[in-house]
């Protein structure tokens, strides 16, 4: 990537008011003319969105985008959508025990919501809080649940089995740290109380000690800040057994979403954590050894974004894909080309991480990541990727879902997938822009936590 290191939140101001006003009518154009008897919305064909049954992990994204929607405008009509479908529909997934997925759904939806009548930006409800409490308590709890317990600690496993954890799920550690700020905690047999917080910090050391990769020659391909999609362990002993990838290339390659999970999910945990006071953290191994394992995991996937990405801060969907040799050795040098006939793009990668890069710029007070975020956010926001055309559903271009399976959407006269949206593409730029804006506004700090 090449980084702009002039620019600054402000100097986006014009972005963010046209991203918003696209957004808008993006949001009312789903709400009103998407069928929800066909499932959640996953993305688009043709510019229309449409569902693809694997999980149900994208419809708190739906809903959540609405509620961001009026915390970036002032609109009450989308917090007025986006509260009535909360309420409806959202219910399955605080108890969906099928799921790795909760941070996801329960907290843009129920979090989003209680966030903001903490805030004071929605009237305070007693009713209306204790129901938001109670849901992100029952999320909290059920996704602590599926845990997969290891000699040196343990993990959330991913829907493939108790064998698999998954890069993604360090995101969903967002809803068990606001289940540990609301006072709650797993309750198994004999009422034995489990520690939502304990959780947390097991799964998010065990993601850092195996899903990414620091140069140390734990293999041949081993880089700083490689990331593998899945990891898989032998459930007999605990023993990690090899790096996977459900949707990347292989497993030893690195599929860039996998990569922007961790970027956003690490820094965001090293926030939360400045909430919970010593005496909490030195039993699960204390805060100077919990902070540092983030602090390297959030550095070192940053960092191999930045240097395996294109010069407008877009990456390819998978740095080592079969074809992206097609695209020469150049490729980090030149502005990505959604078009192009060889390997796919990923603009909801870039969504997702360039929230990590903006965080974790703060939480260092160090430009280069700050400036990398910008970077992306300026061209996730400019005409060749915001979709300006009202009559597509999307609001992100050139997002790609699952590419060894041939999921997404190649349009007549290209030879890749291009020119469609995802829910959570479109909700992570949502979020990215929200964040962004409220910097520039000099407006409270935007988190996920309590």
């Amino acid at each position: 990537m090449h980084i702009n290191h002039h620019l600054t939140p402000q100097d986006l101001i014009p972005e963010l008011e046209r991203f918003w006003a696209v957004s808008g009518q993006k949001v009312k154009d789903l709400n009103q003319n998407y069928d929800p008897a066909q499932g959640s919305p996953v993305f688009t064909i043709e510019g229309k969105y449409t569902t693809r049954g694997w999980t149900e992990w994208t419809q708190g994204f739906q809903y959540g985008s609405e509620i961001l929607q009026f915390d970036a405008t002032g609109d009450s009509s989308f917090l007025d959508i986006g509260k009535k479908n909360t309420l409806e529909k959202m219910a399955p997934h605080v108890t969906h025990f099928g799921v790795h997925d909760h941070g996801f759904n329960n907290v843009s939806t129920y979090g989003n919501l209680l966030r903001l009548m903490n805030e004071g930006r929605i009237p305070e409800n007693e009713w209306e809080r204790n129901f938001y409490v109670m849901a992100l308590q029952a999320s909290s709890a059920v996704q602590a649940k599926r845990w997969t317990a290891l000699p040196s600690g343990g993990y959330i496993y991913s829907f493939n089995g108790p064998h698999s954890l998954f890069a993604d799920t360090i995101r969903s550690l967002r809803a068990l740290a606001i289940g540990h700020q609301l006072g709650h905690s797993i309750m198994g047999e004999n009422d034995q109380q489990t520690s939502l917080l304990e959780r947390l910090v097991q799964h998010a050391k065990t993601t850092a000690d195996f899903a990414v990769y620091y140069g140390e020659g734990r293999d041949h391909y081993d880089v700083w800040g490689r990331t593998a999609h899945e990891s898989i362990f032998n459930t007999n002993d605990g023993n990690y057994r090899c790096p996977n990838s459900q949707q990347g290339f292989s497993p030893f390659t690195t599929w860039t979403r996998g990569l922007a999970w961790i970027m956003v999910g690490a820094p965001e945990q090293l926030e939360f954590l400045q909430t919970i006071n010593d005496a909490e953290l030195e039993p699960l191994g204390g805060r100077e050894a919990i902070e540092a394992f983030l602090l390297k995991m959030a550095k070192a996937t940053c960092d191999f974004y930045i240097e395996n990405t294109a010069t407008d801060g877009i990456p390819y969907w998978d740095t080592g894909a079969l074809n992206t040799h097609q695209l020469g050795t150049d490729v980090y040098e030149r502005e990505s080309d959604p078009f192009n006939d060889a390997e796919p793009v990923d603009s909801s990668a870039a969504a997702i991480g360039a929230q990590g890069l903006l965080r974790l710029g703060r939480y260092l007070n160090d430009d280069k990541y700050t400036q990398a975020g910008l970077t992306v956010m300026k061209t996730l926001m400019g005409d060749n990727y915001l979709s300006l055309d009202e009559s597509h559903q999307g609001l992100i271009l050139h997002s790609v879902y699952h590419r060894p399976n041939g999921w997404d959407h190649i349009p007549e006269g290209q030879s890749v997938p291009c020119g469609e949206s995802s829910m959570w593409g479109d909700y992570h730029a949502r979020e990215a822009a929200l964040y962004l804006q409220r910097l520039a506004n000099d407006d409270p700090y935007y988190k996920f936590y309590l």
